[in-house]
């Protein structure tokens, strides 16, 4: 398949409707997931640690929204920089926590974890989730918010690892949390660098839109 036919199936509007609807029930079930340390959370620490729990399917709302407003772009300055740090947030923590999860899977695994068809669930959706990221990143324009979307996803990664609310771990990997910890930080600033390089400095216009939403 060439890659003229690949743009074409990527920017249509029906493709990026479907995966808007798979993205937003992959989110709820990401969030369902997290449904027994979301409870620990709130029964153990403070209310406002909450939002950090569950990272993977927020980064998964974040890319889900980022489609909707391809379908239906915002207008004005302000809808428009809005726009651009949830698509700049999209790119960077799915890129991040796809790989995060199938490399934690896969480093548990290695340490004597046991794999599930479950897991294998999941590396199948997180691998997804970067790659589609990275795909979409190129009908974005969000190089002016990247540094926002940068400071927000390495504050996360303090507040995750400073006050332990950090996604659940294989229990074998309990003892490698320091290296967990400075991998994530890495992978953070590599997603980043990823989506600094993946995304254009000017909106591309698709089809159904005007030179107005190019913002």
């Amino acid at each position: 398949m060439s890659v003229n036919l690949l743009d074409k199936v990527f920017k249509h509007r029906g493709v990026i409707w479907l995966l808007f609807i798979v993205n937003l029930l992959g989110t709820i079930y990401g969030y369902i997931w997290y449904g027994n340390q979301l409870k620990y959370t709130a029964e153990n620490y403070p209310a406002w640690l909450l939002p950090f729990v569950p990272d993977s399917p927020t980064a998964s709302l974040f890319f889900t929204i980022a489609l909707l407003l391809l379908l239906f772009p915002p207008k004005g300055l302000k809808g428009t920089l809005v726009r651009e740090l949830i698509e700049a947030l999209a790119v960077i923590t799915s890129v991040k926590y796809g790989i995060w999860a199938v490399g934690v899977i896969f480093a548990g695994g290695a340490q004597g974890d046991v794999i599930t068809w479950k897991d294998w669930m999941l590396v199948v959706s997180h691998t997804g989730m970067a790659v589609e990221a990275l795909i979409y990143a190129r009908y974005f324009a969000f190089r002016r918010m990247l540094p926002v979307a940068l400071l927000w996803t390495l504050a996360n990664d303090m507040v995750d690892y400073s006050a332990g609310v950090y996604p659940w771990l294989p229990s074998v990997l309990d003892d490698d949390l320091t290296e967990v910890q400075n991998l994530t930080i890495l992978l953070t600033l590599l997603s980043a660098a990823a989506a600094w390089a993946a995304g254009p400095k000017i909106r591309r216009i698709l089809p159904w839109q005007s030179s107005g939403d190019r913002g």
